[in-house]
């Protein structure tokens, strides 16, 4: 019943893709379909998801760039209340856009899903007053096996929108989240070339 369109490879980077759910709506309010496995294998979206997760934060929360290091997850990630920024960072090693990002607004309004394979960084701002996240993963998680980049690198130099009457140090962020490895450590710790 549900169907999806599927925008792939958004910003020219291959795997990351936004999902937009067919939305059945009447003066009632609405119906979707927020997962199906036979529309996702029928445009080539094959992922077994063991785990949802669901998360809350206040407006001016950024978590991220986070990823995982011997146990990397896919992730399907959509926002059930408010509205995020959300980002993803290349870093599979010898892919042609190695840190390279991509953002996209997800909202509760707009219901957009966002695919995130593994071997990607990935992160989350919000931009309302609160928001509500979920998203499924393909694998468990790990304690102690999360890595993170600064959200403000230069090198990956993302566009967070910062929320309107808020600046960059307004922002909260983990005490984790505020000693993040830049990008550049990241890649020499890993004999990778900028």
């Amino acid at each position: 019943m549900g169907k999806i369109t599927v925008e792939k490879n958004v910003n020219g980077i291959e795997g990351l893709c936004v999902i937009t759910p067919s939305v059945f709506g009447d003066d009632r309010g609405y119906f979707m379909e927020t997962y199906n496995e036979k529309d996702m294998e029928a445009e080539g979206l094959n992922y077994k998801f063991v785990q949802d997760n669901q998360s809350a934060s206040k407006k001016g929360v950024l978590r991220g760039l986070h990823f995982q290091i011997n146990h990397p997850q896919d992730k399907l990630v959509r926002v059930i209340v408010g509205e995020v920024f959300d980002v993803a960072v290349d870093l599979r090693a010898g892919s042609p856009t190695f840190g390279k990002h991509y953002g996209v607004l997800l909202s509760a309004e707009n219901k957009k899903q966002f695919l995130v394979p593994k071997g990607f960084a990935h992160g989350f701002m919000v931009v309302s007053d609160y928001a509500e996240f979920c998203y499924k993963v393909t694998d468990f998680y790990h304690p102690n096996d999360e890595g993170g980049l600064m959200f403000n690198d230069p090198d990956i130099n993302v566009n967070w929108p910062i929320p309107k009457g808020m600046t960059e140090e307004d922002l909260i962020l983990s005490d984790k989240d505020k000693v993040n490895a830049s990008f550049r450590d990241y890649c020499s710790e890993r004999g990778i070339e900028l």
